[in-house]
C-alpha cells in the first residue's frame, strides 16, 4: 500500500473513532523502562516537536514545558497504563441484604482520545446488583478514573469499567453509561462544540428491559444540592 493511501486510512480511522480492541493495545515491553526513563525520552521528543514548530525554548515561559508535559503524560494523563496503579477494590459481605441496584452517577471522566491525544471530558454512571458482595463507593470512582487515564476510545472505556466491576463483584449484573465531549470533535475537524457522545454497556440483569429502564431513570434524577 502506498504511503498516501496508508495515511488516508489512518486519518479515516481517527475521524471515525474506530477502536481495534476492548483491551488497551500495549507492547510486550511496555514496562521495561522506569517512569523516570520514560520522562527523559518524552521530554526530548516534546522539545523536538516544539522546536520544529518554531518555538523558542529559551523563553522563560516555554523552557520548562517539555519536562512538564513528559511528567504529565507518564504520571497523570496516562498513569492508568501502569498496572501498579490499578485500584485495589476490596469487597465486603452484603450483610444488610440490600437486594436492589446500587447506582453511582455523575462520576467525572477525564480521558484522552487515542487518535488525536485531545481530552475527553464527561460523566460516567455505574450500577450493579449485589450477588452477595458489595464494594466501597469510592472504589467505583477510582476504577473509572484508572481506565480513563490512558489513551482511549469511549466505547472501550465503557466496556473496561463494566468488565472490571464484574470481576471484582463476581457478578455479571453491572452497567455503565458515559456521556462525554470529545475535543477532537469540538475543537478540530468539524468543530461542533455542542455535541456529546453517549456509550453504554449492560451486563446480566441489566439486559432486561425493565431493569435497564430503571437504571436509566435513576441517572436522570436531579441530584443538585
Amino acid at each position: 500500500m502506498k504511503f498516501d493511501e496508508k495515511l488516508e486510512e489512518f486519518e479515516s480511522l481517527g475521524d471515525n473513532h474506530v477502536g481495534t480492541s476492548s483491551n488497551t493495545p500495549m507492547r510486550q515491553d511496555a514496562f521495561k523502562l522506569t517512569n523516570e526513563e520514560k520522562i527523559d525520552i518524552i521530554k526530548d521528543d516534546v522539545q523536538h516537536i516544539m522546536e520544529t514548530l518554531g518555538l523558542d525554548l529559551t523563553d522563560d515561559s516555554l523552557k520548562g514545558t517539555p519536562n512538564r508535559v513528559a511528567k504529565m503524560f507518564v504520571k497523570e494523563l496516562f498513569g492508568g497504563l501502569n498496572p501498579d496503579k490499578k485500584p485495589s477494590a476490596s469487597t465486603f459481605e452484603n450483610k444488610y441484604q440490600y437486594g436492589e441496584m446500587l447506582v453511582e452517577k455523575n462520576i467525572t471522566v477525564y480521558s484522552t482520545c487515542e487518535h488525536h491525544l485531545l481530552p475527553i471530558v464527561g460523566k460516567a454512571h455505574v450500577a450493579y446488583i449485589s450477588n452477595g458482595t458489595v464494594v466501597g463507593l469510592s472504589k467505583m470512582n477510582r476504577i473509572v478514573d484508572y481506565f480513563a487515564k490512558r489513551p482511549q476510545v469511549q466505547e472501550r472505556l465503557t466496556i473496561q469499567i463494566v468488565k472490571e466491576l464484574q470481576e471484582v463483584l463476581n457478578t455479571q449484573d453491572v452497567a455503565c453509561v458515559i456521556d462525554a465531549k470529545h475535543l477532537c470533535v469540538n475543537s478540530r475537524g468539524i468543530r461542533d462544540t455542542e455535541s456529546s457522545t453517549i456509550t453504554s454497556e449492560f451486563g446480566g440483569k441489566f439486559k432486561d428491559k425493565e431493569t435497564k429502564r430503571e437504571f436509566l431513570d435513576y441517572i436522570k434524577l436531579d441530584t443538585s444540592f
